[in-house]
């Protein structure tokens, strides 16, 4: 009688590299924008990662991950398959990192999830300004070059400019972190200057 071997399947949790983070973002997403928005949270998760001590890979996996549900499951206030249920769900069903499962629930401030890591309190830091210094760069010649933390706060006084984001996020997510704005947003425009080829924020 022969021995049949069967061939075992791993199934590696999308919070263990980030190559499986990024496969299960190109699954979910088709979005272009969204795509480049959860990579640019990424980099600046990462970016205060090592700013905080802490591990990049684990703090950029949050990231690229927060908001993977959305372009699906857009509606927030489904208390089911709202955003980010689903992919705290698919997460959690798949073993995930629980500081990473809790971070990505924090950054959401409907849901009522107490930031109570530094991870938690990174990811809702930066995911606003990200978004919103990406957007400062696409209204100049030069990017990211030359992109000062003036500039931004400039920009934020503007209601018209970028309207979607959240002006009191930002503020708040830097106090969270305990920096003053202008330092929190220096940090960020650094991070996303580090990746600015990736992200397309280069001069046009």
């Amino acid at each position: 009688m022969t021995l049949e071997r069967w061939a075992r399947v791993t199934v590696v949790p999308a919070t263990a590299t980030t190559d499986a983070a990024r496969a299960l973002l190109r699954e979910w997403v088709a979005s272009p924008s969204l795509r480049r928005h959860c990579e640019a949270v990424a980099a600046s998760m990462a970016w205060y990662a090592s700013w905080s001590g802490s591990d990049p890979e684990r703090w950029e996996i949050c990231g690229l991950l927060h908001d993977a549900d959305f372009e699906r499951y857009p509606d927030m206030d489904d208390a089911e398959h709202g955003h980010p249920r689903t992919i705290l769900r698919r997460l959690r069903d798949d073993g995930g990192d629980p500081e990473i499962i809790d971070a990505i629930a924090g950054h959401a401030a409907y849901l009522g999830v107490e930031r109570t890591t530094p991870m938690a309190r990174a990811l809702f830091a930066v995911d606003e300004l990200s978004g919103f210094v990406v957007a400062c760069c696409a209204v100049r010649p030069t990017g990211i070059d030359g992109l000062t933390p003036r500039s931004v706060v400039k920009k934020l006084k503007s209601p018209a400019f970028a309207a979607a984001i959240d002006r009191d996020d930002i503020r708040r997510g830097a106090q969270e972190l305990e920096l003053e704005l202008g330092e929190h947003i220096q940090n960020v425009i650094d991070a996303l200057a580090a990746r600015q080829v990736e992200l397309e924020l280069t001069s046009r």
